[in-house]
């Protein structure tokens, strides 16, 4: 793989990219300093990339009963336990950002127990982690622990949907070499 490319596979960004695509890098740009990887890997195929920015922009960014923080840390627990180096490292400088504690990223990264979370978050990242290892024995007292926890019915879906969309992309960015910017590495340190 070469440095300049965001995976391992040679898929060419669409050239040109159309106009509303563009405007969206251009936004990453301004706002994030870089357009994201994943972004760049996406968009061989503008369909797909689209499908992949709205399901992301509504699961991580869109109202929920979830903070922000919330969701990017079950991000990272569910890239923990799948080692999945590009949603680690990125995911990981959102946690630092949004928490203003480089340990907190440290620690979800490499074993989230030993941080010292309220009940809620123990109890939201005990069941992203079952969700990842042993989806199929996830059972109705799973759930009443997360409203014993304090979530509602659709925070229990937002949890549920925020750890299945990053074990699928944990596998696409494992299985395709997909490489974080370098950015990332040194934010909110």
């Amino acid at each position: 793989m070469t440095k300049d490319l965001p995976t391992a596979l040679n898929l060419p960004m669409a050239d040109p990219l159309p106009p509303e695509t563009q405007k969206y890098f251009d936004i990453c740009n301004d706002k994030l300093g870089m357009v994201p990887n994943v972004l760049k890997a996406y968009a061989f195929d503008v369909a797909k990339l689209n499908a992949f920015t709205a399901m992301y922009n509504e699961l991580m960014l869109a109202d929920s009963g979830l903070s922000k923080l919330e969701r990017e840390m079950i991000a990272v627990v569910v890239s923990s336990i799948n080692k999945c180096y590009y949603c680690l490292t990125a995911h990981g400088a959102a946690v630092r950002e949004l928490s203003g504690d480089p340990q907190l990223g440290e620690m979800l990264v490499m074993n989230w127990r030993v941080a010292d979370l309220p009940h809620r978050h123990r109890a939201m990242l005990a069941f992203a982690e079952k969700m990842t290892k042993t989806s199929a024995e996830i059972a109705e007292y799973d759930r009443e622990a997360l409203r014993d926890a304090g979530f509602g019915e659709r925070d229990i879906w937002d949890i549920a949907n925020v750890a299945g969309f990053f074990n699928m992309t944990n596998r696409v960015a494992s299985a395709t070499d997909m490489r974080p910017n370098d950015a990332y590495h040194a934010q909110f340190r």
